[in-house]
């Protein structure tokens, strides 16, 4: 698992291989000095699966603190974020994004996130992420966001690309 812990003013991707690359500026809310910190871990990932030549199929976890905050970035392909615990203060910036509910098999259309618009995402609630589409998040709350990350990338491109 990789940690990351960034000063306030920082911003610095979390793109050490593949998965959940993501842009964060850090800092904690009741304590300007205190560093916060984001979380990766890459749980399975496959280059070139069927049906998705060129493509790397990846599955991560990232957990994020209280008071982090993930810089504005977008992907080089489709990304499903799932929230298991927490809440996670979500803005699209340009494109669109989708807020759905419910299982895979059985899924439910929240909310379309259109640019300026943000929502909250609760536990099981996920994002259905369009390639180029801009956004950032954070965690507003007092308890760690947990999010199970589905990403299907271009190979050998970045996880995210900061805007």
């Amino acid at each position: 698992m990789k940690r990351l812990l960034l000063p306030a003013a920082g911003l610095s991707l979390v793109a050490a291989g593949f998965g959940a690359g993501i842009a964060v500026s850090a800092t904690a809310a009741d304590d300007p000095a205190a560093p916060v910190s984001v979380t990766r871990q890459s749980l399975a990932e496959v280059p070139d699966p069927t049906g998705g030549h060129g493509r790397t199929l990846g599955l991560s976890k990232v957990v994020v603190m209280p008071g982090a905050q993930l810089a504005s970035h977008h992907h080089p392909g489709s990304q499903l974020g799932y929230v298991a615990e927490g809440v996670l203060t979500y803005t699209v910036e340009t494109k669109q994004a989708k807020l759905m509910k419910g299982s895979g098999d059985d899924p439910t259309l929240v909310k379309v996130i259109r640019p300026g618009m943000t929502v909250k995402v609760r536990p099981g609630q996920w994002l259905v992420e369009e390639q180029g589409e801009i956004h950032h998040a954070r965690n507003g709350g007092d308890t760690p966001v947990i999010l199970y990350l589905s990403t299907l990338l271009k190979t050998g491109e970045p996880a995210a690309i900061p805007d």
